[in-house]
């Protein structure tokens, strides 16, 4: 129903950047709103930040917030993740998810991307 294929990330530097891209296809106009969450081996899943989809309602976790932005108020075929300020522990494989309007729980997620911060 709903595709996603996440891209961006990579090896960074401490206090570096990163703009993580999630392409949506499929029943776009059936989601309600996206996400990123992001996991390390052994730990649980942690989320990260969500948007409603066309913008405006935009939520961040407190470890991020002032660092990662999903820009944009038009979300449409593409989510990204603006990542800057970026720390170790910020290593983490990070997810896509996409969640429909029919239940607004995260049912569909992308195969993830990992992303090292270490120098």
């Amino acid at each position: 129903q709903v595709q996603l294929v996440e891209s961006g990330g990579g090896l960074v530097q401490p206090g570096g950047s990163l703009r993580l891209s999630c392409a949506v296809s499929g029943r776009t106009f059936s989601v309600y709103s996206m996400g990123w969450f992001r996991q390390v081996p052994g730990k649980e899943r942690e989320f990260v930040a969500s948007i409603v989809r066309g913008g405006g309602r935009t939520t961040y976790a407190r470890s991020v917030e002032g660092r990662f932005t999903i820009p944009g108020d038009n979300v449409k075929d593409t989510l990204y993740l603006q990542m800057s300020g970026l720390k170790p522990g910020d290593t983490a494989v990070y997810f896509c998810a996409a969640a429909p309007i029919v239940t607004r729980m995260y049912d569909y997620w992308g195969q993830g991307t990992q992303v090292t911060v270490s120098s």
